[in-house]
Formats: C-alpha cells, sequence, structure tokens
C-alpha cells in the first residue's frame, strides 16, 4: 500500500490559519469526527429527513462550487464536471469515476469507489452514501448552464457498497 502527498492545492494563511484550495476557505478534519456528527444529526432527525436536507445543502454548495472552480480554472460544461469527480477523489471522500456524461442532455452516472461512509458504516443494507446525491445535480445544473443549457436535474443513489451484494456506490443524474 503506497502513499503519496495530496494531489490538490493547500494553501495555510500565515495570520488567521485558514486553508485553501483554488482561493476557497476549506476544514480539514479526521473523517471520524465528520462522520460521527453526521451519524448523531442522521439518528436524531432520521435518515429520510436528513437526507432531504443534505441534498438541497449539497444542490447548493456543489453548484456554488462549480461556478468558482469554473472561473478560477477558465473551464466550464464537461471538464467542470470532471474536474469536480476529480477533486472530491482527491479530498477523501471515496473514488468517484465518471461512467456517463452528457452535459447538454442532463445526464450522468456516477460510480463510488472506497466511499468514506461505507468505510464507516460497513454492510448494512442500505444506501449510506446519500450525502452526495444533491452534489451531482448540483454540479449538472451548473455545468449545463455554463455551457447553454440551463436545465434542472434530479440525482438518485441507484446503490450503495453499504448494501449486500454490491462493491460500490452508483449515482444517476437525470432531468426533472
Amino acid at each position: 500500500m503506497g502513499h503519496h502527498p495530496p494531489e490538490l492545492p493547500i494553501n495555510v494563511d500565515d495570520e488567521t490559519g485558514v486553508w485553501s484550495t483554488d482561493g476557497l476557505p476549506m476544514l480539514y478534519v479526521p473523517r471520524h469526527f465528520f462522520i460521527n456528527n453526521h451519524a448523531a444529526v442522521e439518528e436524531a432527525l432520521g435518515a429520510d429527513v436528513y437526507a432531504d436536507l443534505l441534498y438541497k445543502a449539497g444542490y447548493k454548495s456543489a453548484y456554488f462550487w462549480c461556478e468558482q472552480e469554473g472561473a478560477t480554472h477558465g473551464i466550464s460544461g464537461a471538464e467542470v464536471f470532471d474536474h469536480y469527480m476529480k477533486r472530491l477523489s482527491q479530498r477523501g471522500w471515496g473514488q468517484f469515476f465518471i461512467e456517463q456524461l452528457d452535459v447538454s442532455q442532463g445526464t450522468a452516472r456516477v460510480r463510488l469507489e472506497n466511499s468514506a461512509f461505507v468505510y464507516y458504516y460497513g454492510k448494512n443494507d442500505r444506501k449510506v452514501d446519500y450525502m452526495f446525491t444533491g452534489w451531482f445535480a448540483g454540479a449538472m445544473d451548473q455545468v449545463s448552464e455554463s455551457v447553454g443549457f440551463p436545465l434542472k436535474t434530479q440525482a438518485v443513489q441507484l446503490q450503495s457498497g453499504s448494501e449486500e451484494g454490491c462493491d460500490v456506490g452508483v449515482f444517476e443524474v437525470k432531468p426533472i
């Protein structure tokens, strides 16, 4: 098992200690800290209510992130969606692979391997990666709009690596 340094630029402000990547402020926290908080909120609200809240918040955040990264790197459309999957993978959420992407039609299929949530929950026969779902719709709506195809999409998780008989997560994005 090899190791390598982060593949994304990390800058730390000398005065404030704020970490940033591509000019966006970041937080660096242990995975167990984040997921323990996630699990506590899920337990308090119920998975369905929490998933709905996370979908909306994740959509908004992904839309903003893609808009900012597109401007920062001078890219748009499919390049931004690909960049987003790469950055999510580089930040430790899991490894995201685009199996299908058509920005003009607002469709995508994303495979997730080594999910941080599956590492935590293990096999429990439910979809535990729902936090990511809104991210894909927000990203798709921003990138399709950026290249002249203003669409409203919806993302769903078809399977999770936490479910029996499944080794990976699969997400699908389609127009509403």
